[in-house]
This record gives C-alpha cells, structure tokens and sequence, in this order.
C-alpha cells in the first residue's frame, strides 16, 4: 500500500516534523482531509499510532492501514473497521498478518476479548483455531473456564484443539492446600457452564495434586470427595 504514497504528502508531514506538536498539527490538517491518500499516509506515520477516528475511515484503504498501524486492543480495532473490510476477501487479506498477531496475543489470555472478536466477526474463527493450536505463547495467563468452554463449542473442538486448550488451564502444581480448597469451591460454583471435558482434566490435575501432597490420609479422601463432586450432575 505504500505505493500509494502521495509524494506531496510525504514532503508535507516531513515539514511538521520540525514542530513538537506535531502529531497534534497531524490530526488537524489530516483526519478530515479530503483526499484519501492524505488521510491514508498519515494513518501510516502517526508518531503514537492510528486513533479510532482513522480506523473508521469512510475509506476502506485508510481503514487498513490505520487497524494495521493501530496500538488499540483488538476488539476495538475490529468493530471499528471498515463493514467492507470484513465483507470482502480481497480487502481481508491486506489485515490477514496485524490479524493473526492480534489474535495470538488474545489465545494467551483468558479467552474473553477472543469471543467477543469472534462475536463480531467470526469469519477469523480458523485464525483463532490456528494460534491455540499452534500459536508460540508469549505468556501463562490461564483461561477463563466459561470463555474456554464458550470457544470450544464455538470451534466444534476436535481432540488437538481440546488438548491444546488444556495448556490454558491454571496451573495447579505449586498450590498449598487452601488455594485447592479455594479453587474447587470456585469450580463448583460454575460447573454448569464449563465444557465436559474441561473439567475432565481438571479433575485429573487435583488427583495427581492431592496425590503428591503429604496431606494425612483421611485428609486425601475427604479432598477427593469434593473433587468427586466436579463429575455430578
């Protein structure tokens, strides 16, 4: 796109360089510019970023950019985008590469903002199925159980997604016993509304807890009584 660069442009925003308000002295002359490709280079060299203002452009292209050159969260980027962005193969590719970053930073967190971007826009499901699967993972922040189950119903979830989402559940190993406690009380509050096969393996991540802990055995039993309780109806 950047081909599509006025030199005119390009010489104009050079000169505001000099000012040091000079992404103030941006917004003013360009945001509203009447020419496209004004309003398109400045989306792609406004020193702190695009704003909300440039991603819901009137123009498709200007849009692109300013969701590509955006600090915003994804969520918002996405309901701010151009309709015809989202409608048209052609003008989703030119946001395919800033999309799948976005949504490999949404996989590393709770799950949240990930289902609401796919309630808006659920052409990018494969993507969001893509980077749980095989995303690196830049962080160990677990899932929120409901949002997990959520997109695991969403997904139609084959076996490698479901294992995959396993990864996103809290890390249990370096527990003390009231923190167990704690969080099976948690769990039961929800359980209703965590996939099956969630609690599956969180029920296998307490017996192997409970398991290695040196907690008396009567302890142990009354535990994993509680935990027995995850499986009833």
């Amino acid at each position: 796109m950047e081909e599509l660069f006025s030199l005119t442009y390009k010489e104009e925003v050079e000169a505001l360089r000099e000012y040091a308000d000079f992404e103030a002295r941006g917004d003013v002359k360009y945001l509203q510019h009447p020419k496209a490709d004004a309003r398109l280079y400045w989306a792609f060299c406004r020193p702190s970023g695009s704003c909300a203002a440039q991603i819901s452009d009137s123009d498709p292209l200007v849009s692109i950019m300013a969701f590509n050159h955006s600090r915003l969260g994804a969520l918002e980027r996405f309901t701010l985008l151009h309709p015809k962005v989202l409608e048209e193969d052609d003008l989703r590719k030119k946001i395919h590469n800033r999309s799948r970053m976005l949504f490999r930073s949404l996989a590393d967190n709770d799950l949240s903002e990930l289902n609401a971007v796919l309630d808006f826009a659920p052409m990018f499901l494969a993507m969001a199925i893509d980077q749980l699967k095989n995303g690196r993972k830049w962080n160990e922040i677990p899932a929120d159980l409901q949002e997990a189950s959520r997109f695991l119903q969403r997904a139609d979830a084959d076996e490698t997604l479901t294992e995959a989402m396993r990864t996103k559940l809290k890390d249990i190993s370096e527990a003390d016993l009231e923190e167990i406690k704690e969080y099976i009380e948690a769990l039961l509050e929800i359980k209703s509304g965590v996939d099956l096969r969630l609690l599956e393996y969180i029920q296998e991540d307490l017996g192997m807890w409970i398991e290695k802990s040196d907690l008396h055995i009567l302890q142990k039993k009354t535990l994993q009584k509680r935990v027995d309780t995850l499986k009833e109806g």
